[in-house]
């Protein structure tokens, strides 16, 4: 827009003028303002249309007109009256009247053309110009991007009262096209903002599944599957699980959940994985497992610094199916689910690991038999809120538990977060990581 109190300047009156005018290349940034707001190269449009045949009326002239300024050509928008205003969308730039608008950076008046050089010009000899008035047409910078046009075929003197009309006319048009020039930008750097937040998701998804196990490995007699549903946030989080061999016939499978989001959760859940399978191999008891898993998330990031939750097992095949040991680090306790379809839960709460100085870690036995099914997850499973205000939790949870009696180990999960995503329409806060294992029934 022009500055501020521009629109009421008094008029330049021109008797006589330079036939070089301004030079059109200096408003270059105008130029591509304009082209922005799509009005180059088009049709005449009805609100600028509208806007001339107002001006025609109030002024009391035969014609008005809208142009551009073009670095090749003067462009005609828009005329308020029957031109052929195809054929004046071509004239070129050094025949423009436009030019002088420039040049003056405000309203123009000549009250006898025959008075100029511009007797001779190529618009003024086609349309029997003899008077015309002029004000610059400006862009959301400030720029002039074309003019506002009064133009009478007899000398006269411009009033004031007219100057002012025409002035206010081309503010409006002014504000309809900072209005789109606005509306352009608003809507490329929403583009832009959507590209950037597709990246980042694929970016944190990315990260968030290097963090995770591509495949799960094959283990004898032994159904496993796992699943991991993302949340809307485009930040890392810190849900994870593995399943792995150790020792002999020993199998370890452990999930957690790391405290906060962003690279700092993403390192300390990679710092969990490794930390565990590490020390897989060199203890039997989950619980000294874990108690190392705490002294290293200690010794990197101090006793206030980021915590997690986890469940660590190992376990091996027998001739009558798993036996196991069990351990809680602030998690949820895991499901068991009986080939009968009893369900019952598994575990005695531990702390969590990197919050507190000293520790409480319980290893409990479990067995499970042909059909049984032994479930891990983290509480974005269980922390999903309906529409009634209440959270999905361990009632809804267990009752489809209950349910997936018969169903193999991937078939089960998959009902398990179909339940879930039922409950709450969809709608996830946090996460989800779940891991199975069942024996495989007998035949």
């Amino acid at each position: 827009m022009p500055p501020s109190g521009s629109h009421s300047r008094r008029a330049t009156v021109v008797t006589s003028l330079r036939p070089d005018g301004a030079d059109i290349a200096s408003n270059r940034v105008g130029v591509e303002h304009w082209t922005g707001t799509a009005l180059l190269d088009t049709a005449p449009e009805e609100t600028f249309s509208e806007l001339v045949r107002i001006a025609t009326v109030i002024a009391e002239v035969p014609l008005a007109f809208i142009t551009v300024a073009d670095v090749t050509r003067s462009y005609w928008n828009s005329a308020g009256s029957a031109v052929d205003i195809e054929q004046m969308q071509q004239h070129p730039a050094l025949d423009r009247l436009t030019t002088h608008l420039i040049a003056a950076a405000g309203p123009v008046v000549i009250d006898d053309i025959t008075e100029t050089y511009m007797q001779d010009n190529q618009a003024v000899l086609e349309f029997d110009i003899r008077a015309w008035a002029g004000c610059p047409i400006y862009g959301l910078t400030g720029a002039i991007l074309g003019g506002f046009f009064l133009v009478s075929h007899e000398p006269r003197h411009w009033s004031q009262w007219e100057v002012q009309t025409m002035t206010t006319l081309a503010r409006a048009a002014s504000q309809e096209i900072a209005l789109r020039e606005a509306l352009r930008v608003s809507e490329q750097r929403l583009i832009a903002m959507t590209d950037a937040h597709r990246t980042a998701i694929e970016l944190a998804r990315t990260l968030q599944d290097s963090l995770l196990p591509p495949t799960l490995p094959g283990v004898p007699g032994v159904q496993v599957a796992a699943r991991y549903q993302a949340a809307g946030t485009i930040e890392v989080v810190g849900d994870f699980y593995d399943l792995f061999h150790v020792v002999g016939d020993w199998w370890c499978a452990v999930i957690g959940d790391v405290c906060g989001h962003g690279i700092e959760a993403a390192k300390v859940t990679a710092l969990a994985r490794y930390t565990l399978r590490a020390d897989a191999n060199l203890h039997e008891q989950p619980s000294t497992v874990l108690a190392d898993l705490h002294r290293a998330l200690v010794a990197q990031n101090g006793i206030d610094g980021r915590y997690l939750t986890a469940v660590y097992t190992t376990f091996r095949v027998t001739s009558t199916g798993i036996d196991g040991k069990l351990c809680l680090a602030g998690h949820p306790k895991p499901v068991i689910r009986r080939a009968d379809g009893t369900v019952a839960t598994i575990g005695t709460p531990g702390s969590l690991l990197g919050a507190f100085t000293h520790l409480n870690l319980t290893d409990v036995d479990f067995h499970l038999d042909a059909g049984d099914l032994l479930i891990l997850y983290t509480d974005g499973l269980t922390e999903r809120w309906g529409d009634d205000d209440d959270q999905f939790g361990d009632t809804e949870f267990h009752s489809a538990v209950a349910t997936t009696a018969g169903l193999s180990a991937y078939d089960a999960i998959t009902h398990l977060v179909n339940a879930a995503d039922t409950y709450s329409l969809g709608r996830t806060d946090d996460d989800t990581a779940l891991l199975a294992i069942q024996v495989s029934p007998r035949t």
